[in-house]
């Protein structure tokens, strides 16, 4: 395995942990059982992947081939039911860790779609997919609204990380530097977003001519 094929894997991993984690803890906050946490921690976990690896052509998926992800999901979701009432503000750890996996896979999405050829729109595109679908079935799982139709900056920051990314990469840019920048443009985005309320400009209705 290459240094890029590393770094790109440990990167998959550590999004992969974050993303299950911040689903059971969407299942813990709905007290759901055991499968709930499960259902939500994978979906979560490796839904955008399995999309991407869909829209890229790239069958069977990832995990069908290499069920170590779905495992990894599950033990997850385990460690979090027996461990959540420990955590004293579950709703703000749900969204760092969102944050933090949201970058990761954003990056870790668009290296893997260059990696079969995809150019620059579609490597993009790919890192938004696998950055943000697995949040969406999440939300929609757990009875919540999905967070990319609010008004949070989320679809944004996954798009500037990816964004970053790819052109870095495209200017001749280190595969580790430009992994390093992709994640840092987009959970920095995502963070000051948190902290500080930001959000994009909403349509407001005008009276008709």
């Amino acid at each position: 395995m290459t240094a890029l094929g590393g770094l790109t894997a440990a990167l998959d991993w550590i999004g992969l942990v974050v993303f299950a984690a911040s689903g059971a803890l969407v299942a813990s906050r709905k007290q759901m059982d055991i499968f709930g946490f499960a259902l939500l921690a994978t979906a979560t976990g490796i839904g955008g992947g399995t999309l991407r690896d869909i829209l890229l052509g790239q069958t069977p998926v990832g995990w069908v081939q290499r069920p170590a992800p779905l495992i990894a999901c599950v033990v997850v979701a385990a460690m979090v039911f027996f461990s959540a009432h420990i955590l004293q503000s579950r709703m703000r750890l749900l969204l760092w860790l969102d944050a933090a996996g949201l970058a990761l896979f954003a990056v870790t999405g668009a290296e893997l779609a260059m990696s079969t050829g995809a150019g620059v729109v579609p490597s993009v595109v790919m890192g938004v997919v696998t950055a943000t679908f697995g949040g969406i079935i999440r939300d929609i799982l757990g009875g919540e609204t999905p967070i990319i139709l609010s008004r949070e900056i989320y679809v944004t920051a996954a798009l500037a990380a990816a964004l970053v990314f790819v052109l870095s990469r495209r200017a001749g840019i280190g595969a580790e530097t430009a992994l390093m920048a992709g994640f840092g443009v987009g959970f920095v985005l995502r963070g000051a977003a948190l902290h500080w309320g930001w959000s994009l400009p909403r349509y407001r209705e005008r009276p008709g001519r």
